[in-house]
């Protein structure tokens, strides 16, 4: 009877270790596995004056950066779909300083895309500045267009 005892507690063991060691594989290629898609993948979501503050910290990194279109800094190369514009953290207030950084993308902007716009971009900074990603700019309308909206509403 001890021979059957034995058989069955090599057994057991080796079940132990068989579910031990495959616990441990998966576990290292889920961690390998997530290690590599963050590592590669990580984009920042960061206001103006959040990266501004200190830009060679965030240069060359992915980020989705959010502000506000500079009013009157929007120009457009002739003939091209290549813009420039500034971008500042808060919508332009009297008295309100903020960082500015200057943006270039080339592409079609969404319509609403424009002076005070809202705006989130996609892409790197680099030291000449923001160098938006194809299609890396959403915009939203202006605020004030909000309030005449809600203006009219009530009429």
């Amino acid at each position: 009877m001890t021979h059957q005892n034995t058989a069955a507690g090599n057994s057991s063991r080796s079940r132990l270790l068989k579910v031990t060691l495959t616990v441990a594989v998966l576990a290292s290629a889920f961690t390998a596995l997530m290690w590599t898609t963050l590592r590669e993948g990580t984009e920042y979501f960061k206001h103006v004056d959040e990266v501004m503050v200190n830009p060679q910290q965030w240069e060359g990194k992915s980020l989705q950066l959010h502000g506000y279109v500079v009013p009157g800094s929007i120009m457009v190369k002739p003939s091209t779909l290549e813009y420039k514009f500034k971008v500042q953290n808060n919508p332009a207030r009297i008295g309100e300083a903020g960082h500015v950084v200057e943006a270039s993308y080339k592409g079609i902007v969404p319509a609403t895309f424009k002076d005070e716009a809202e705006v989130v971009l996609r892409g790197k900074l680099t030291p000449q500045g923001f160098h938006t990603e194809p299609n890396g700019v959403v915009a939203k309308c202006p605020s004030k267009y909000e309030a005449k909206a809600a203006a009219g509403a009530g009429t």
